[in-house]
């Protein structure tokens, strides 16, 4: 039986303002001289949620910081959800920490959100790792959409908004690690599911991959159900010079398989990031 991965080490988090835009929950861990990389999550997870078991590692090498995107967790809810708006909201982030250019690594929707923040924002990305993820979400079928809408009343019966955590329960680390997990999987409004997959279904990176000039890395879950592998593949036969990194795991390989996940995640940071380590100052 697969079980998660333990919760230890995680950073604290608080609130962040981002001018014209809302605010949104960010973790900001590790030394602040180092090269920074923005971890973007899956959806319905939140930025802990999904990379919990790697922050621990990575930030002993990496200024490591997660923000809860849009309608997910603690993110900014004033506007439909657009993976567009995701994407400029990590660059206005950035700004707010006075980063001026970083990494984007993005698992599964999180990896269309760094695609996008290194298309609309040239010359601030200067490096890519992206997992379990492709060029596209889903399709614009009429009949896919209305089930995702069906799906999300019914979650709403199910999971009704005033449910949701509130911001201490979120932040308990002394409940037992599913308690903790579960929770963080509630501050989500299950409810707008269809709303989701409608924003993610807007996502085509095809006619652009050839164009990606930054070292970049591509995970291929090999036993994913969710993302095909040859969706992942049109990343890697597409985008020049791309790493290829194999794992031997299903589309949650970030929590439930993190033992394969993570020191292939860490060798692929730490190959696109190379020359930045090497003209750091010192």
């Amino acid at each position: 039986m697969i079980e998660p991965y333990p919760v230890h080490d995680l950073p604290h988090g608080h609130m962040i303002h981002l001018p014209g835009r809302g605010s949104t929950f960010v973790t900001d861990s590790g030394p602040k001289d180092a090269p920074a990389i923005f971890l973007l999550h899956s959806v319905l997870t939140t930025g802990l949620l999904c990379w919990y078991p790697l922050i621990p590692q990575l930030n002993q090498e990496f200024r490591v910081i997660t923000l809860d995107q849009r309608w997910h967790g603690r993110g900014i809810r004033n506007k439909p959800f657009d993976l567009d708006d995701c994407a400029d909201d990590v660059a206005a982030l950035a700004d707010v920490l006075g980063i001026n250019t970083f990494t984007v690594a993005g698992f599964s929707m999180g990896g269309g959100i760094a695609q996008l923040v290194w298309r609309r924002h040239p010359g601030r990305v200067t490096s890519m790792v992206l997992c379990s993820t492709g060029p596209y979400f889903g399709s614009r079928d009429p009949k896919r959409q209305t089930n995702m809408k069906h799906v999300g009343r019914l979650m709403k019966l199910i999971h009704p908004p005033h449910l949701q955590p509130q911001a201490a329960k979120l932040d308990d680390r002394s409940v037992p690690d599913s308690v903790w997990a579960f929770r963080q999987f509630l501050s989500t409004p299950v409810s707008r599911l269809g709303a989701l997959g409608d924003g993610m279904s807007f996502l085509d990176s095809q006619p652009w991959l050839a164009d990606i000039d930054v070292p970049t890395a591509v995970l291929v879950s090999l036993r994913d159900r969710v993302i095909p592998v040859e969706r992942q593949r049109l990343l890697t036969d597409s985008i020049p010079g791309v790493l290829t990194v194999e794992v031997n795991g299903g589309h949650a390989c970030c929590v439930l398989e993190a033992d394969e996940f993570i020191p292939k995640f860490l060798d692929a940071a730490r190959r696109v990031t190379a020359d930045l380590k090497e003209t750091a100052p010192v």
